[in-house]
């Protein structure tokens, strides 16, 4: 596997560990990432976090088993991100969060986010990144099966992290 799909399941999976979003954690751990230049910001980013314990996940499933819905609530552990070319870093407190995602029959899905949540969207996304905010508010946002990701709106603040790191 290579390519958007490829960095944008890498991404998935790691953010997930990054936000604590999934069952609750017995003991913290740190976790690493590091996206290359025009992926997540115009320059090589490393987003760094210790997973959270005071996360809850619950998932509800059709008659027939499948996933239909989740949601993921509490409050995350504290993320540092660090432009590895210039050294500059800042560090996002960790602060509460909510996750509503609704999958679709067709293996699509859209999330919508409200408290403090780093979007990153990729050149392969709409808009096409490569940009890191952070939301203070509402953000939604779907889905489709290979990861590309569609903005559908926002209410509340925005940060621009990548132009913080430049």
């Amino acid at each position: 596997m290579s390519g958007p799909f490829a960095a944008r399941t890498l991404l998935t999976a790691i953010l997930a560990v990054l936000a604590a979003l999934a069952v609750p954690q017995v003991a913290a751990a740190q976790e690493s990432l590091v996206l290359p230049a025009g992926v997540a910001c115009e320059f090589e980013l490393r987003i760094e976090s210790d997973t959270s314990p005071n996360r809850v996940f619950r998932e509800w499933r059709d008659s027939d088993g499948n996933l239909v819905r989740t949601l993921e609530a509490g409050k995350a552990a504290d993320v540092t991100l660090v432009n590895t070319e210039t050294g500059a870093s800042l560090t996002l407190e960790g602060r509460g969060a909510v996750n509503h995602t609704t999958y679709n029959p067709d293996g699509s899905w859209t999330t919508s986010l409200t408290g403090h949540w780093v979007l990153i969207l990729f050149p392969t996304d709409f808009p096409a990144g490569p940009s890191t905010t952070l939301y203070v508010g509402r953000v939604t946002y779907t889905s489709t099966p290979d990861f590309t990701f569609t903005l559908v709106g926002s209410s509340g603040t925005q940060r621009d992290l990548c132009a913080e790191l430049s």
